[in-house]
């Protein structure tokens, strides 16, 4: 049961962090980034939890946390981020 509510925990930290981190990738509704966030790490918590037969829950945490930091970024749309200035490479 603690570690449900911990890959709870880590997807919203994950979600939260990129929303908070990089904002202008997600201009959208914030509860997008969020939920794929946590949808993400509950998943592959519990997947890899019965994978694993409940051991070594370390790595079960391990993975929680990368797929959910992998997945958050399905819904950036850095194409619609403001442009820099000064910073372009001409070819």
């Amino acid at each position: 049961m603690w570690e449900t509510i911990a890959f709870v925990l880590i997807g919203l930290a994950v979600g939260f962090g990129a929303v908070l981190a990089r904002p202008a990738l997600f201009p959208g509704p914030r509860a997008l980034p969020v939920g794929t966030a946590l949808v993400s790490a509950v998943l592959a918590g519990r997947l890899t939890h019965y994978v694993l037969d409940g051991h070594t829950p370390a790595v079960q945490l391990a993975v929680s946390v990368v797929v959910a930091a992998l997945l958050v970024s399905v819904p950036a749309r850095p194409d619609l981020a403001p442009a820099r200035r000064g910073r372009h490479r001409h070819a």
